[in-house]
């Protein structure tokens, strides 16, 4: 249980067999239920259909030979043996003939099936019909006991099978699922098994289809494992390799700044200690901001970004060398440029094309920045009077630490990186080609509009 909320942890065999052992009891209970009310219909139908018949031949025997009444035939001798009392009347209400285990008064007063109910006599069903001109009536009952007692026992054969049959097949339900997710106990003991580094794609001797969805997500999200931790290994080479020259730099100009013997050698020794470290501190912000980029697989919180504010805002921070190298400085943009993204994420892109185009133009030169907006989508360019980079090296210029001329300008070799990899979470075109300005650079960046 955690502070926001609680997981709910379930066993997919102990779910699988109580749906499996429930759904088998179920559809056996209603099928008795069924079964049940269906044996006690045709029983009774039966039963009534035998009564009926007997009723039939008395009154058949009766309109040849009247008497008082007739020998009672003793007990039952079989337990399905039916025991029936009769009467036969005649139309004026005379009792003409009745068995010994009937009373003297009329057995039912209602025509055709009925039944009684009481104490004393238990529980009778009746029919009563007459001749065909009415002179004599028949009145036979049957003990609703005979009925209730095969029932009872239809149901009970009914429920035997039910009682010895459910634990067969829940105990054969158990041992089916348990095969069956022997396969999946041998992955997960393979997966548990492994060290963190070992991220190779699991191939089991032999998986359930249904799993191979889950086991290709699994081996997929292995791989992006291994490739991120590849790209932090790369990362951590590379980032070692670059500083230590840097660092290695510092010292040896800390040790020249000791070794100072007057102000003046001083003073140019701290002045390039300075410019150092501020190579070094824009290194390592350089490398901080790819390390944030590298783990995202989308924007975070994306939001409408207005270009152009972003542009105008990047472009007078950037003023001061701007003017140290008296450039002639463009920015142009047209209304409405904006795109759905993460701000500050837009912010270091356009910071980092602004400030390589500054780098590289030489004095007096010429960087023109330019925001246009068609109907499929709104570009961002900047171009440059530098020296350009030519096309072969275009796309290893967008390689961490790759640099043209390490000598020429300060730089980490980050910055294009930088720019590619949040191009690419932002779903932009990112593209290098030759600027019409003296064959200088031309960068363009251009967002699709939703």
């Amino acid at each position: 249980m955690s502070g926001t909320g609680t997981t709910v942890w379930f066993s997919l065999r102990r779910r699988l067999l109580g749906l499996l052992l429930g759904g088998v009891a179920v559809a056996w209970l209603v099928t008795m239920i069924f079964s049940y009310i269906d044996a006690h219909h045709e029983v009774d139908e039966l039963f009534d259909a035998q009564l009926a018949q007997s009723a039939q031949t008395l009154l058949v025997l009766a309109s040849h030979d009247e008497g008082e009444d007739i020998e009672d035939l003793g007990e039952a001798t079989h337990k399905y043996q039916r025991r029936l009392r009769f009467q036969i009347w005649r139309a004026d209400g005379t009792l003409l003939m009745r068995s010994k285990n009937a009373p003297k008064m009329p057995l039912t007063v209602e025509a055709g099936f009925s039944e009684t109910q009481s104490s004393p006599d238990g529980h009778w069903r009746h029919f009563s019909q007459w001749n065909e001109d009415r002179s004599l009536q028949v009145q036979v009952s049957e003990n609703h006991d005979i009925r209730d007692d095969l029932i009872g026992h239809i149901a009970w054969r009914l429920l035997v099978p039910a009682l010895f049959g459910l634990p067969l097949i829940g105990l054969w339900v158990w041992l089916a699922t348990r095969h069956g997710f022997a396969s999946l106990d041998g992955i997960a003991r393979q997966i548990a098994s492994r060290d963190p580094q070992q991220l190779q794609p699991v191939h089991p001797a032999a998986a359930p289809e249904e799993i191979r969805t889950l086991l290709e997500a699994l081996n997929g999200l292995f791989q992006r494992v291994e490739h991120t931790l590849e790209a932090e290994r790369r990362f951590t080479a590379d980032a070692a390799h670059e500083l230590r020259t840097p660092l290695a730099a510092l010292q040896a100009q800390l040790q020249v700044t000791q070794r100072a013997r007057d102000d003046d050698e001083r003073n140019r020794s701290l002045s390039q200690l300075q410019s150092g470290l501020t190579r070094a501190a824009h290194l390592v912000d350089q490398m901080l901001h790819l390390a944030r980029l590298d783990p995202e697989s989308g924007l975070p919180d994306p939001q409408p970004v207005d270009l152009a504010v972003l542009a105008e805002a990047v472009c007078a921070e950037l003023g001061p060398q701007i003017l140290a190298k008296n450039l002639e400085f463009d920015l142009e943009s047209s209304p409405g440029c904006i795109v759905t993204g993460q701000a500050e994420w837009l912010r270091v892109l356009i910071r980092n094309l602004v400030d390589n185009a500054i780098r590289y133009t030489p004095v007096h030169g010429r960087v023109r920045v330019g925001l246009t907006k068609n109907t499929q989508r709104i570009e961002l360019s900047v171009n440059d009077s530098g020296p350009g980079i030519p096309a072969e090296e275009r796309e290893a210029v967008l390689r961490r630490f790759h640099r043209l001329n390490p000598g020429s300008q300060p730089g980490s070799g980050l910055g294009l990186a930088i720019v590619a990899r949040i191009a690419e979470l932002h779903g932009t075109r990112l593209e290098l080609g030759e600027s019409s300005m003296t064959n200088g650079l031309a960068v363009a960046v251009q967002f699709p509009i939703h």
